[in-house]
């Protein structure tokens, strides 16, 4: 029917009308996209084969109620979940039951990342909290007297209630960079003075590790539009890493470079590599590195202070200024990771 295709094409959406024999009259291009069968006159279950969705229509016909369904649709290797509605239309020579298949896997998604990030939060939270939990009560009981095990528990549970405020840190850093991640800085920046700052304030951990530090600096300070303190945090976390993660004796080295075009952001660029020479990353970690909570080595990287937030929040603030991280890594020969910004 004419008058059904046309209502069909002005849904925005995939839409599929079926009459009261359970076969197909109509769809729009979108549901064609969605299956290519879509708009062939054949019975409605045996071009979109899920049993809830038929049992769904039966009901619908029957009843004369709305109904709704769950269609799960394969596109390569990736799953799209669509709520489908379900409504008996009657009117003058139309008469049958329109299907609208709503997207909903950005939703289903997102949950699932709400879950996963409570999940990590509490365990994360839970470990120091219980050993302050445990430390407390033998203070209170066996340790009452014992004036070494106090310091002793003493110098562990300011430990653990530093990780953990740490964390609450980090956790606060990451929802201001999300809450600004529209708004671009337009604030000049000084990227030579703001490195050497860096370095200035990381020397002490260079010594610490048996490590050092080398900026090889531009003969023109570059300059670009963004936020000193967000970019602070950006170099600082990537070098104290490089240093911290890179063994006893590492060599960390800052360069800067400029491109005339970035073949993933396409814009002129300024790069600054921040090279070591430790044990390197395998290549199967390297996806995953600004996941948030994702670490290769969870027991190293707790004792060394680190919440697994990190590198989550340069990625959230790179992407604030437009711009984007490389990394690159040969295990047993180091790690470079690389700071792509925009020029203009």
């Amino acid at each position: 029917m004419k008058s059904v295709q046309s209502f069909l094409d002005a849904i925005p959406m995939p839409a599929v009308f079926v009459g009261p024999q359970m076969r197909i009259v109509g769809a729009n291009d979108r549901a064609r996209v969605l299956n290519a069968n879509a708009g062939d006159p054949r019975p409605f279950v045996l071009v979109f084969r899920q049993p809830s969705l038929g049992t769904s229509l039966e009901a619908c016909f029957s009843t004369g109620a709305p109904q709704k369904a769950i269609y799960h649709h394969t596109d390569g290797p990736h799953e799209i979940r669509y709520e489908v509605t379900l409504r008996r239309v009657q009117g003058g020579e139309i008469d049958g039951c329109l299907l609208c298949f709503n997207d909903t896997t950005h939703l289903k998604q997102a949950d699932q990342m709400r879950r996963d990030f409570v999940a990590n939060v509490s365990h994360e939270l839970r470990t120091p909290l219980t050993a302050i939990l445990g430390f407390i009560e033998t203070l209170q009981g066996p340790a009452r007297g014992d004036i070494k095990a106090q310091d002793r528990f003493l110098s562990t549970m300011a430990a653990e209630a530093g990780r953990m405020n740490r964390l609450v840190g980090d956790l606060l850093s990451l929802s201001r960079v999300e809450e600004e991640a529209r708004v671009r800085p337009t604030t000049i920046v000084d990227l030579d003075q703001l490195i050497r700052s860096v370095v200035r304030n990381l020397e002490p951990v260079a010594e610490e590790v048996g490590g050092s530090l080398f900026f090889d600096a531009p003969i023109t300070p570059p300059k670009l539009p963004g936020d000193s303190d967000q970019l602070l945090q950006v170099f600082t976390n990537l070098i104290e890493n490089a240093l911290k993660y890179g063994g006893e004796g590492t060599e960390v080295t800052i360069r800067m470079s400029t491109s005339p075009r970035d073949h993933v952001l396409r814009v002129p660029v300024l790069r600054i590599r921040v090279e070591d020479t430790g044990p390197g990353i395998a290549a199967s970690h390297i996806p995953r590195l600004t996941e948030r909570f994702y670490r290769i080595d969870s027991h190293r990287s707790r004792a060394m202070g680190g919440t697994g937030l990190g590198l989550a929040i340069v990625k959230h603030i790179l992407n604030r200024h437009r711009g984007r991280l490389s990394v690159e890594s040969t295990v047993g020969e180091g790690s470079v990771f690389t700071v792509i910004l925009p020029l203009e």
